[in-house]
């Protein structure tokens, strides 16, 4: 009788989606020691986490259109600019641009905005 040579391979991808499912349960039951590993505070009003104020880890979403450094790509040089004028860009957006109204609000906007105008 022939060993089928794919058995171990089947074997080893039902192992790795067990522990996958397993370790995602383990990571859904510590959510709160986990974030608190990471320094992130405890949810406030409105959804935000406190992390979630920290405006260099929120602009790697304007990365793919105004560059790695913030100096144009797609979209203008935003580095630098005032952050009363990045806000109401990021809250009400430009017509006729990807920058659509609401793409970030509150205390999200307010850090992305003083990130980036933090940058020279």
């Amino acid at each position: 009788m022939k060993n089928n040579p794919i058995i171990p391979y089947i074997l080893i991808m039902a192992f790795g989606i067990g522990l996958i499912f397993f370790m995602s349960l383990e990571g859904v039951g510590n959510q709160e020691e986990i974030a608190a590993e990471h320094g992130e505070g405890a949810t406030e009003e409105g959804g935000e986490t406190a992390g979630a104020a920290d405006g260099e880890a929120l602009v790697s979403s304007c990365i793919g259109c105004h560059g790695g450094d913030l100096t144009g790509g797609m979209g203008p040089k935003i580095a630098g600019l005032d952050a009363e004028h990045i806000v109401d860009v990021l809250t009400n957006g430009i017509e006729g641009t990807p920058m659509t109204p609401g793409l970030k609000t509150g205390a999200e906007a307010e850090a992305i905005a003083e990130y980036i105008s933090s940058l020279k």
